[in-house]
């Protein structure tokens, strides 16, 4: 099993690699954790994510104290790996999504692999369910993805954007919502991204998803035929539309093509979508410490 992290949009959101702040005792940033229990549930190979002028920073910074404990690869999304014929607009530098991004990562991937976002603090359970499913799952079309609470998801300081998730009796997945999601007057309110007329109330247990996907290597294929299609369709919006992974599941679960298992965590999610969270995430890594689920020092 591989982890494949997203990271090639940590440069720009973040102002530079620099500026990535650490949220450990020792300087250990998210993706250190995300790795840590990834090596702990068994999994035996990173492959990171990167924009190619990030590298000699990113393994300097980051990969350098992993290198020891699990095989690292690095990947790089490049915005100019385009389909023939297509003009990148003048003054696009944002990536082109994570549909794309998971493309760039194909030639270091064979086996079943784990999709995350790298700045998502995401607990132990989702990766050790992950492993067990595919250690299992003998469907190459079949995938899987960990729905959380959306009451484990949510932040203090503001909304956030969340997958609403709908599955059959059997977990499978049947439609995903992307949706702003925020509490007003005590109840919690998704507001679709594409139809922000219709916002709906969701409840504290109802499932979201928060990019944490599980894929066999088939879904390169798909990816693949899908850009075309993509390029094509966008031709007139190309300085701001994204090849996102969801559109991309769904478009092939239409089909009849693959199912996605919907596994379900109590983890809570934490993150750094505002500056505020980071001192939540802070005072949980220090508690999970005292707790021992981490070392103090991540790495030695």
């Amino acid at each position: 099993m591989t982890l494949v992290i997203m990271a090639a949009g940590m440069g720009s959101r973040f102002g530079g690699l620099k500026q990535v702040e650490p949220v450990g005792p020792n300087g250990e940033f998210i993706l250190d954790y995300s790795v840590y229990d990834a090596i702990k549930a068994g999994y035996e190979k990173v492959v990171f994510i990167i924009k190619e002028e990030n590298y000699d920073l990113f393994r300097e910074t980051i990969g350098k104290r992993i290198e020891s404990k699990i095989k690292v690869e690095y990947a790089f999304q490049k915005i100019e790996d385009v389909p023939k014929g297509v003009t990148i607009p003048e003054g696009r530098v944002k990536p082109w999504g994570t549909s794309h991004a998971i493309l760039s990562a194909r030639k270091y991937v064979n086996e079943p692999f784990t999709v995350i976002n790298a700045d998502d603090f995401y607990g132990f359970d989702p990766y050790a369910k992950m492993k067990c499913f595919f250690d299992k799952n003998t469907d190459a079309n079949t995938y899987a993805m960990i729905g959380y609470k959306t009451k484990n998801t949510m932040s203090e300081n503001g909304s956030v954007k969340r997958g609403v998730c709908s599955k059959d009796e059997n977990d499978f997945l049947t439609n995903l919502v992307e949706s702003s999601i925020e509490k007003k007057e005590g109840k919690i309110i998704a507001t679709p991204l594409e139809d922000e007329d219709n916002s709906f109330e969701v409840e504290e247990d109802t499932l979201v998803s928060m990019n944490f996907f599980g894929f066999n290597p088939s879904i390169f294929e798909y990816l693949e035929d899908e850009m075309n299609e993509f390029f094509e369709k966008h031709k007139d919006d190309l300085d701001k539309c994204e090849f996102l992974i969801p559109t991309s599941v769904f478009k092939r679960i239409d089909e009849g093509k693959i199912k996605v298992k919907v596994l379900d965590t109590d983890e809570k999610w934490y993150g750094v979508t505002y500056k505020e969270d980071k001192k939540d995430l802070v005072d949980a890594i220090n508690k999970m410490i005292e707790e021992g689920k981490y070392p103090k020092d991540l790495w030695n």
